[in-house]
């Protein structure tokens, strides 16, 4: 069963994953996020509902800032005689509270709710959410990542990796953390002479700020500008561990990415995070806590070795394509029940 993905007039350009998830492409999106949910069934990524062939019969429809169109979209998918699925596009905390906060978008988002056939809740808080907007459904289903795809395995040997990669970004958002995850890993760095590798996505404001932290010279490496994912990933995997701090209850690409590369991540409350580094993720668990966890993989590899193999284990169980494709294509089979 091929999913079709539909993110109406959203940026991203029309893809096919006829070849699953295909080999890492810097000209294409990689098959993460909600890009996956087609690569995983060998189906296809869409910004415009028209462009869908008839003979596609299954629809994951992102529900995006611009909910009328996306009620629009919905409109016509069901006139279309196709089976349409919901999901929130942007699923953190303080994404939803920036989308549902005024009562028109809230009006929109439960008359869409209640026509669609169902609602997918890639966090598992969310499927109270959908089902008190009036969806008919709604099923929690993990954001897969092609764990299970040599191709998408970038991890390097042991003795090559060094340092801490910081996974969040943001200044401005409060619930990521961001200041709090630096001044708490400049803690474990310094003493241990541990590099950090940071992005700064906030321009002149985030050096004067990466400034402040007083990092000894040459334990902070800042990046100025976004690379594309395989670079990325090949960035990452350099490192010895993820460190975040982010509370946003997000999906988990970080804790995704730090999977591909093969590495420990260490804090984030989001679902990759809960499900496949559940002894290291920070629900639950203190800013201290989660120090001392960091401190200890970077003291002991071999710890860090086998907390990424139970990590691997996990994800194949519960995340990969091959976990997720049946879950995905059961929710649709239902329905066209």
């Amino acid at each position: 069963m091929s999913i079709a993905v539909l993110n109406p007039g959203g940026r991203d350009p029309g893809q096919h994953f006829a070849d699953g998830a295909g080999a890492p492409d810097a000209a294409a999106h990689a098959p993460v996020n909600f890009h996956a949910f087609a690569a995983c069934t060998g189906g296809a990524f869409y910004r415009r509902d028209q462009d869908i062939p008839a003979d596609a019969k299954h629809v994951l429809l992102l529900l995006r800032s611009d909910l009328k169109a996306c009620r629009n979209a919905l409109h016509e998918l069901r006139r279309a005689g196709k089976k349409v699925a919901v999901s929130l596009k942007e699923s953190g905390a303080f994404q939803i509270a920036a989308l549902l906060g005024k009562p028109d978008k809230f009006r929109l988002f439960q008359e869409i709710c209640q026509r669609a056939d169902a609602a997918i809740a890639t966090v598992p808080d969310l499927v109270p959410l959908y089902l008190g907007a009036g969806a008919r459904r709604a099923e929690f289903l993990p954001t897969p990542y092609p764990v299970d795809d040599v191709r998408w395995d970038f991890s390097t040997p042991p003795d090559e990796r060094r340092g801490i990669f910081v996974g969040t970004r943001e200044f401005g958002t409060p619930s990521r953390n961001h200041l709090a995850a630096l001044l708490a890993v400049r803690q474990i760095a310094e003493p241990m002479q541990e590099p950090v590798t940071v992005f700064n996505d906030d321009g002149w404001s985030g050096r004067r700020m990466l400034a402040r932290l007083g990092f000894s010279d040459g334990l902070l490496r800042v990046i100025e500008k976004r690379l594309p994912y395989p670079r990325y990933l090949r960035l990452v995997a350099q490192h010895r561990l993820v460190w975040q701090l982010d509370a946003s209850a997000v999906p988990g690409q970080v804790a995704g990415d730090a999977l591909l590369c093969r590495l420990p991540c260490v804090g984030g409350n989001g679902t990759t995070e809960r499900l496949v580094f559940p002894d290291l993720c920070g629900h639950g668990r203190t800013t201290e806590q989660l120090f001392d966890l960091a401190a200890r993989l970077l003291e002991h590899p071999h710890d860090a070795q086998e907390t990424v193999a139970r990590a691997l284990t996990l994800a194949r169980e519960k995340l990969s394509f091959a976990a997720i494709t049946p879950r995905l294509e059961a929710v649709f089979e239902r329905l066209a029940r």
